[in-house]
């Protein structure tokens, strides 16, 4: 099969795969937040029921994970990206049909599988660009195409108030004009072979991989639980809108800040520095209820959150033979969605006995702990095996 993308420019092609983060993650994992004040008032859910929700998503993130190494095997990278982009959108749009809690949850569960499969196709796909390329710099083009639902997502749903329906009918299209344009971008499985004869390298990042952990357990908190915690302050439509873009425009803009560090700076510095730049803007929305320090929070978060998986797949990239890159960074999404699975559920309880700040502090501390550990990471444990 010839590769229709070989006369693209990696950043372009990068560009082009980054709706599919922005598809898998930023409509189909990150626009739930905007619609949980709206489905909790309609179906009567406590926080722990949209916390609840939030891990169904995360279970089959996790689910996906296991075995979208053995699908790249089987099938290939670029159909398994693409076939990921297909099925998110169908489950985005069946979002909307009804209203049963088991029925929701299992639709959720599909997205979140779906979007793992995305999630680890394209960042092989654009590892690969990047090794063509030699520049790191598509690595967190990719990613940053989350912020580009964020942004689309938050500059409409909370425009539709409670018409939480509508929202997922409309994510599902927006879905769907995604997988037709990034279709193309995913190239051909010419070099898949390699895919197929890789295993994990986890033993040399064992430390990276628990503060992956950490780091994935207290992320999605935050953005799980803005809007009710804006809502909490009776924070006006105008308000939400302003901040949930921001936080979109700022992970669009990510890779110019972080392409250059995660590329050349030593060991997991990158990693570190993101993590607690990370933490310390989730903390910064706890200081004061101002409208101009939550959208700092949001600005900082955003503009860091995205950086960390980046941050991951490049060590993966510098520290593994290519031919375990597939089975390396399924083993690290593996971990990245039991911390999405258990972290909203577990935070949720916690607001439920407490207000919705314990969220955001959820997300500081976690992201603390694991700058820390992050650090402690030697640089001599991060050479390349190539047995």
């Amino acid at each position: 099969m010839p590769n229709r993308s070989a006369g693209i420019s990696p950043v372009r092609q990068a560009a082009w795969l980054a709706l599919g983060t922005a598809s898998a993650l930023g409509l189909a994992r990150f626009a739930y937040g905007l619609l949980v004040p709206a489905m909790r008032d309609d179906l009567r859910w406590t926080l722990g029921e949209a916390g609840a929700m939030s891990a169904a998503n995360g279970l089959g993130y996790l689910l996906g994970a296991l075995v979208t190494a053995a699908a790249v095997r089987r099938l290939g990278t670029a159909a398994v990206f693409r076939a990921g982009m297909v099925l998110t959108a169908v489950a985005l749009a069946a979002t909307a049909i009804g209203d049963d809690f088991l029925a929701l949850t299992i639709v959720r569960a599909v997205a979140g599988a779906a979007g793992a499969a995305v999630f680890i196709a394209g960042g092989v796909i654009a590892s690969r660009i990047a090794a063509r390329a030699a520049s790191g710099t598509p690595i967190t083009v990719y990613f940053a195409g989350t912020g580009l639902g964020i942004v689309l997502s938050g500059a409409t749903i909370p425009l539709l108030e409670e018409r939480w329906r509508l929202a997922w009918a409309g994510l599902g299209i927006a879905a769907g004009l995604a997988t037709l344009v990034s279709w193309a971008a995913a190239g051909s499985d010419g070099d898949a072979p390699a895919a197929t004869r890789g295993r994990a390298r986890m033993r040399p990042l064992w430390r990276t991989a628990l503060a992956y952990l950490l780091f994935s357990a207290g992320y999605i908190t935050y953005i799980t639980f803005l809007s009710a915690y804006l809502a909490g302050r009776q924070a006006p439509v105008s308000q939400v809108v302003l901040t949930w873009t921001a936080l979109g425009l700022a992970v669009v803009a990510a890779p110019a800040l972080w392409s250059r560090p995660t590329a050349d700076w030593p060991g997991t510095q990158a990693l570190t520095t993101l993590l607690a730049v990370l933490g310390g803007g989730a903390a910064l929305a706890l200081t004061g209820p101002a409208p101009p320090l939550i959208i700092a929070s949001a600005m900082v978060y955003g503009a860091t959150f995205m950086g960390v998986p980046a941050a991951v797949t490049a060590l993966i990239r510098a520290t593994t033979p290519p031919a375990d890159w597939t089975a390396t960074l399924a083993a690290f999404t593996t971990l990245f969605a039991a911390g999405q699975t258990i972290g909203p559920w577990l935070a949720g309880l916690l607001a439920d006995r407490t207000s919705a700040d314990a969220a955001l502090a959820w997300t500081a501390v976690l992201c603390a702990v694991a700058a820390l550990i992050a650090a402690s990471e030697h640089r001599t444990n991060l050479e390349v095996r190539e047995r």
